[in-house]
């Protein structure tokens, strides 16, 4: 069970790191009709909030190209995101650092590093896989975290749900991704079966496309799958 660490604060967390990993995959449905005007009424709803979750992949701009979609998949969950932003997996083994995938719009390097401590032996902190988010930048985590006194309730946010759990979701500008030279900073907290335990996903975001970006991080929310508890 790990502790809750406020991305704040991440900068001061230890840990081993090892190497990169990748993953990509699909999901499609039929749509059946309805008989009765009210069942055609009540679909009708469903495809319109369907068409506008397709909407949010669209360019700003009237009648350019949807962006090309990517999937992530590993054991405990699965969604999609913009094929621009790349994923990158570190494999961690550290208290409060335990990072599932990272995403963004640039190069990433290893979060953490190594340095000599005083009295012997070295001492690794970690923080995020880019220095400096660039013009139109994102950086995306998403990990699982844990504290015996975790409860949704004390999150700030608007209550919601994402992969068929209770969610909270927050937007703040510029907030902690400040740091990073961010202009707005979502922050995701969504519970899990497992007492104690949520799933967290942190977001840095910077303009001049803020609303484009926002979007594309709550379409992502949307599309997650859990596949395991």
């Amino acid at each position: 069970m790990l502790p809750f660490v406020d991305p704040s604060e991440r900068r001061k967390e230890k840990r081993h790191s090892d190497g990169l990993l990748l993953r990509p995959d699909i999901y499609t449905g039929p749509v059946k009709p309805w008989s009765h005007r009210r069942r055609l009424l009540a679909a009708a709803g469903v495809l319109a909030v369907v068409a506008g979750s397709l909407a949010v992949w669209s360019a700003a701009s009237k009648g350019a190209k949807v962006p090309p979609l990517a999937t992530y998949r590993n054991s405990f969950l699965t969604f999609k995101y913009p094929a621009a932003w790349s994923p990158s997996v570190f494999t961690e083994q550290t208290l409060h650092f335990h990072p599932m995938v990272y995403l963004s719009t640039q190069s990433t390097h290893d979060p953490c590093r190594t340095v000599a401590a005083a009295g012997g032996g070295t001492s690794t902190t970690c923080g995020w896989p880019i220095d400096r988010l660039a013009t139109g930048g994102v950086v995306v985590l998403l990990e699982d975290r844990g504290t015996p006194l975790f409860s949704l309730a004390n999150f700030a946010g608007a209550p919601t749900r994402i992969g068929g759990r209770s969610a909270k979701v927050s937007t703040e500008r510029p907030g902690t991704c400040r740091a990073l030279g961010g202009d707005a900073t979502i922050t995701v907290a969504i519970a899990r079966p497992l007492a104690g335990n949520w799933t967290a996903l942190d977001a840095c975001l910077r303009g001049p496309h803020l609303a484009l970006e926002e979007r594309q991080v709550r379409a992502l929310l949307g599309s997650i799958r859990f596949l395991a508890s």
